[in-house]
């Protein structure tokens, strides 16, 4: 046989492998409805190149290290206290200035199953059951606390804390299966995403993976308890994070690498459009006191990825092959963590870039918000909180 009819036999078996995938050792062999989208990505010339060659967030403050599992998401009270986290067991703490106190939880079906574990990991296959509290944001006006659980959907609690009270599960009777993040505007509206009314949390690899196009933006109006759908068909969105002045609110729709906004006021009032293209895959958004967005990067957009995305068939076949998903999640991260965070005019230009390419120090952020000239940086995957001074 001709070394080109080798290959060939080679390829046509492997293809044959993966095709029924005999000993279901793939990453989505526990999935067989799994069904990947095409991804609309930006050109690749319009994709941001610039980088942080200083690498500054090396420069980061380490703080409160393996005293809290996977801060996926902080807040201040409106008397400045804090910071407020949502932690991988379940529970809201806060940092009272000496130690952290436990504050509130969502799950009222709390167990040893909750109990103290080694990793942000660890909790991962019991987090239906404990609760896992992403966004949180404070009504500046009543104190309360308004969270975003991935599993028990839009809650609140207010000033003393304890199990929070569940206020939206649904939208249009369709659950909410993966709540994340939230903003409230000075009318006491919420804004939140739901990433997919598909997979959960703990299937947060499958969502990206996918693409599946079944996240939504919602809107919960307290006066009439009504949650309705501001913009559907997503993939994967995010974090959201209202303007300086209350006219639009952004946010981030992971797969497709892009910042868009959301016009609640003016003749745009209703509709979305993009306002920028990111380096990367984005995880939270927040609104600093000038009006601008500090934008946490998962990762940065690499070559294999932006391939990966185009085309669906091949990156079936790719996750059929008997590789683990925790490896074929290194391959989309290229390799290793590598903590990145953008800050985006109101117009949507790029002002600023940080990062630690090596993930030396900082290695990872879902969130950044800016707070007295520091960047105060979250993890959903790290036990700790990072704290940068831009000065």
């Amino acid at each position: 046989m001709t070394p080109a009819g080798i290959v060939g036999g080679l390829f046509l078996l492997l293809a044959l492998y993966c095709g029924i995938d005999p000993f279901k050792h793939s990453a989505i062999s526990e999935f067989p409805d799994f069904e990947a989208y095409y991804v609309d990505m930006p050109p690749w010339s319009t994709v941001p190149k610039e980088k942080d060659t200083q690498n500054f967030l090396q420069k980061s403050e380490i703080k409160f290290l393996n005293q809290v599992q996977g801060p996926e998401s902080m807040a201040f009270d409106p008397l400045g206290r804090g910071p407020y986290t949502g932690v991988a067991d379940g529970r809201i703490v806060f940092w009272d200035g000496q130690k952290w106190k436990d504050f509130a939880y969502t799950s009222n079906n709390r167990s040893e199953l909750c109990d103290t574990k080694p990793s942000p990991s660890s909790y991962l296959s019991n987090e239906h059951i404990c609760g896992r509290p992403l966004g949180l944001r404070f009504d500046k006006k009543t104190g309360d606390l308004y969270i975003a659980d991935a599993y028990f959907g839009l809650l609140k609690v207010g000033r003393d804390g304890g199990l929070a009270t569940p206020l939206a599960s649904e939208a249009e009777g369709v659950p909410l299966r993966f709540t994340n993040d939230l903003d409230i505007d000075d009318q006491g509206n919420v804004y939140f995403t739901d990433s997919s009314s598909k997979y959960q949390r703990r299937n947060f690899l499958q969502v990206v993976f996918s693409a599946e196009d079944s996240g939504r933006i919602l809107k919960y109006d307290p006066r009439t308890k009504e949650t309705t759908v501001l913009v559907r068909n997503l993939q994967f969105p995010n974090g959201v994070s209202l303007s300086k002045d209350g006219s639009f609110f952004v946010f981030c729709e992971a797969c497709t690498g892009r910042l868009r906004k959301y016009w609640l006021k003016g003749e745009k009032a209703g509709s979305s459009e993009e306002l920028a293209i990111l380096p990367g895959f984005p995880d939270n958004v927040r609104t600093n006191k000038d009006g601008d967005f500090w934008v946490a990067l998962h990762c940065r957009l690499s070559m294999y990825t932006y391939i990966n995305s185009l085309y669906p068939k091949f990156r079936t076949f790719i996750l059929k092959l008997p590789i683990p998903i925790n490896v074929q999640y290194l391959l989309l991260i290229q390799g290793r963590h590598h903590a990145v965070v953008v800050k985006y005019s109101q117009e949507g230009k790029l002002l600023q870039i940080l990062e630690d390419s090596k993930g030396k120090v900082v290695k990872t952020i879902s969130e950044v918000q800016e707070i007295d000239g520091k960047l105060w940086m979250g993890s959903v995957l790290m036990p700790f909180i990072a704290v940068h001074n831009l000065a």
